[in-house]
Protein backbone atom coordinates (compact mmCIF):
# COMPACT_ATOMS: atom_id res chain seq x y z
CA UNK A 1 0.00 0.00 0.00
CA UNK A 2 1.27 3.49 -0.93
CA UNK A 3 1.54 6.20 1.72
CA UNK A 4 -0.82 9.20 1.36
CA UNK A 5 0.84 12.45 0.28
CA UNK A 6 1.39 15.07 2.95
CA UNK A 7 -0.42 18.41 2.90
CA UNK A 8 2.79 20.22 1.99
CA UNK A 9 3.37 17.86 -0.96
CA UNK A 10 -0.16 18.51 -2.25
CA UNK A 11 0.37 22.27 -1.95
CA UNK A 12 3.67 22.06 -3.88
CA UNK A 13 2.03 20.01 -6.63
CA UNK A 14 -0.85 22.51 -6.93
CA UNK A 15 1.61 25.43 -7.05
CA UNK A 16 3.57 23.75 -9.87
CA UNK A 17 0.31 23.04 -11.73
CA UNK A 18 -0.84 26.66 -11.32
CA UNK A 19 2.49 27.95 -12.70
CA UNK A 20 2.24 25.60 -15.67
CA UNK A 21 -1.30 26.79 -16.46
CA UNK A 22 -0.23 30.44 -16.14
CA UNK A 23 2.73 29.88 -18.46
CA UNK A 24 0.51 28.32 -21.14
CA UNK A 25 -2.36 30.84 -20.88
CA UNK A 26 -0.97 33.45 -23.34
CA UNK A 27 -0.97 30.92 -26.18
CA UNK A 28 -4.51 29.64 -25.77
CA UNK A 29 -6.92 30.44 -28.65
CA UNK A 30 -9.11 32.73 -26.52
CA UNK A 31 -6.29 35.26 -26.19
CA UNK A 32 -4.40 34.61 -29.41
CA UNK A 33 -4.38 37.22 -32.12
CA UNK A 34 -7.34 36.95 -34.51
CA UNK A 35 -4.90 36.79 -37.44
CA UNK A 36 -3.65 33.49 -36.03
CA UNK A 37 -7.09 31.92 -36.16
CA UNK A 38 -8.08 32.65 -32.55
CA UNK A 39 -10.93 34.88 -31.41
CA UNK A 40 -10.61 37.95 -29.22
CA UNK A 41 -13.03 38.58 -26.42
CA UNK A 42 -15.45 41.40 -27.26
CA UNK A 43 -14.40 44.76 -25.81
CA UNK A 44 -17.46 46.14 -23.94
CA UNK A 45 -16.24 49.72 -24.50
CA UNK A 46 -16.55 49.26 -28.27
CA UNK A 47 -19.27 46.62 -28.35
CA UNK A 48 -20.74 47.29 -31.81
CA UNK A 49 -17.46 47.41 -33.69
CA UNK A 50 -18.82 50.43 -35.61
CA UNK A 51 -16.98 53.77 -35.85
CA UNK A 52 -17.14 56.18 -32.93
CA UNK A 53 -18.29 58.89 -33.16
CA UNK A 54 -21.18 58.27 -35.56
CA UNK A 55 -24.67 59.62 -36.20
CA UNK A 56 -27.88 57.68 -35.60
CA UNK A 57 -31.47 58.70 -34.83
CA UNK A 58 -33.87 58.22 -31.93
CA UNK A 59 -36.27 55.31 -32.45
CA UNK A 60 -38.90 56.57 -29.99
CA UNK A 61 -40.55 59.82 -28.94
CA UNK A 62 -39.49 59.25 -25.34
CA UNK A 63 -35.92 58.16 -24.65
CA UNK A 64 -34.45 58.22 -21.14
CA UNK A 65 -30.87 59.47 -21.00
CA UNK A 66 -29.10 58.19 -17.90
CA UNK A 67 -25.96 59.31 -16.07
CA UNK A 68 -24.31 55.93 -16.72
CA UNK A 69 -24.63 52.78 -18.84
CA UNK A 70 -27.21 50.81 -16.83
CA UNK A 71 -30.83 51.14 -15.65
CA UNK A 72 -29.50 51.54 -12.10
CA UNK A 73 -28.17 54.99 -13.02
CA UNK A 74 -30.61 57.89 -12.59
CA UNK A 75 -32.40 59.45 -15.55
CA UNK A 76 -30.72 62.77 -16.26
CA UNK A 77 -32.63 63.81 -19.36
CA UNK A 78 -35.57 62.66 -21.50
CA UNK A 79 -35.30 63.09 -25.26
CA UNK A 80 -38.81 63.65 -26.67
CA UNK A 81 -38.34 63.98 -30.44
CA UNK A 82 -38.64 60.75 -32.40
CA UNK A 83 -36.23 60.52 -35.35
CA UNK A 84 -33.99 63.29 -33.96
CA UNK A 85 -30.35 62.85 -34.98
CA UNK A 86 -27.91 62.09 -32.18
CA UNK A 87 -24.21 61.37 -32.17
CA UNK A 88 -22.85 58.27 -30.44
CA UNK A 89 -19.71 59.35 -28.59
CA UNK A 90 -19.07 56.25 -26.47
CA UNK A 91 -20.23 52.64 -26.08
CA UNK A 92 -20.39 50.19 -23.22
CA UNK A 93 -21.94 46.77 -23.83
CA UNK A 94 -25.53 47.51 -25.03
CA UNK A 95 -25.45 51.15 -23.93
CA UNK A 96 -24.55 54.20 -26.01
CA UNK A 97 -23.53 57.65 -24.80
CA UNK A 98 -25.22 60.13 -27.12
CA UNK A 99 -25.17 63.88 -27.72
CA UNK A 100 -27.85 65.95 -29.44
CA UNK A 101 -27.41 69.05 -31.58
CA UNK A 102 -27.73 71.31 -28.53
CA UNK A 103 -25.06 69.45 -26.57
CA UNK A 104 -27.28 67.45 -24.19
CA UNK A 105 -25.70 64.09 -23.38
CA UNK A 106 -26.58 60.85 -21.66
CA UNK A 107 -26.50 57.05 -21.83
CA UNK A 108 -29.32 55.24 -23.66
CA UNK A 109 -29.94 51.59 -24.46
CA UNK A 110 -29.09 50.62 -28.05
CA UNK A 111 -32.70 49.48 -28.63
CA UNK A 112 -33.80 53.13 -28.46
CA UNK A 113 -31.60 54.06 -31.44
CA UNK A 114 -31.96 53.52 -35.18
CA UNK A 115 -29.18 53.42 -37.76
CA UNK A 116 -31.39 55.46 -40.11
CA UNK A 117 -29.77 58.87 -40.62
CA UNK A 118 -31.67 62.05 -39.90
CA UNK A 119 -30.88 65.77 -39.74
CA UNK A 120 -32.16 68.76 -37.78
CA UNK A 121 -32.23 72.23 -39.33
CA UNK A 122 -30.06 74.73 -37.42
CA UNK A 123 -29.65 78.49 -37.44
CA UNK A 124 -32.09 80.56 -39.50
CA UNK A 125 -34.78 79.58 -42.00
CA UNK A 126 -32.99 77.44 -44.59
CA UNK A 127 -33.55 76.97 -48.31
CA UNK A 128 -33.96 73.48 -49.75
CA UNK A 129 -32.91 73.42 -53.42
CA UNK A 130 -33.87 71.14 -56.31
CA UNK A 131 -30.23 70.45 -57.26
CA UNK A 132 -26.90 70.68 -55.40
CA UNK A 133 -25.90 74.24 -56.30
CA UNK A 134 -26.83 77.69 -54.98
CA UNK A 135 -28.58 78.79 -58.19
CA UNK A 136 -30.98 75.81 -58.27
CA UNK A 137 -34.73 76.25 -57.92
CA UNK A 138 -36.16 76.47 -54.41
CA UNK A 139 -38.11 73.39 -53.27
CA UNK A 140 -38.95 74.58 -49.74
CA UNK A 141 -37.88 76.75 -46.85
CA UNK A 142 -37.26 74.99 -43.54
CA UNK A 143 -37.59 76.38 -40.02
CA UNK A 144 -34.88 75.72 -37.41
CA UNK A 145 -35.64 72.54 -35.48
CA UNK A 146 -37.33 70.72 -38.38
CA UNK A 147 -36.23 67.07 -38.54
CA UNK A 148 -35.81 65.22 -41.81
CA UNK A 149 -34.01 62.26 -43.37
CA UNK A 150 -30.51 62.35 -44.77
CA UNK A 151 -30.44 60.62 -48.15
CA UNK A 152 -26.87 61.21 -49.39
CA UNK A 153 -23.99 63.67 -49.31
CA UNK A 154 -21.61 64.65 -52.10
CA UNK A 155 -19.01 67.26 -51.29
CA UNK A 156 -20.55 70.24 -49.53
CA UNK A 157 -24.13 69.30 -50.51
CA UNK A 158 -26.48 66.73 -48.99
CA UNK A 159 -29.83 65.48 -50.23
CA UNK A 160 -32.51 65.56 -47.54
CA UNK A 161 -36.19 64.70 -47.22
CA UNK A 162 -38.01 67.16 -44.96
CA UNK A 163 -41.63 66.16 -44.38
CA UNK A 164 -42.08 65.14 -48.01
CA UNK A 165 -39.97 67.92 -49.53
CA UNK A 166 -36.89 66.37 -51.11
CA UNK A 167 -33.97 68.58 -52.07
CA UNK A 168 -30.41 69.66 -51.42
CA UNK A 169 -28.83 71.70 -48.61
CA UNK A 170 -25.26 72.54 -47.66
CA UNK A 171 -23.83 70.77 -44.63
CA UNK A 172 -23.64 73.98 -42.59
CA UNK A 173 -27.43 74.37 -42.67
CA UNK A 174 -28.23 71.32 -40.55
CA UNK A 175 -26.77 69.00 -37.92
CA UNK A 176 -26.42 65.28 -38.58
CA UNK A 177 -23.50 64.76 -41.00
CA UNK A 178 -19.76 65.20 -40.59
CA UNK A 179 -17.89 67.82 -42.61
CA UNK A 180 -15.99 65.42 -44.88
CA UNK A 181 -18.32 62.42 -44.68
CA UNK A 182 -19.44 60.73 -47.89
CA UNK A 183 -22.88 59.26 -47.41
CA UNK A 184 -24.87 57.33 -50.04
Amino acid sequence: MLPLPTTSAIRRALAVLALAVAALAPVTPSTADASEGGRREKDPTHASGLPIPRFVSLRSGEVNARTGPNVRYPIEWVFTRKEMPVEITQEFDTWRRIRDWEGSEGWVHQSMLSGKRSVVITGDIRTVRKEPHSDAAVVARAQPGVIGWLRKCKGEWCEVDLKGYRGWMTRGEFWGAYKDETFE
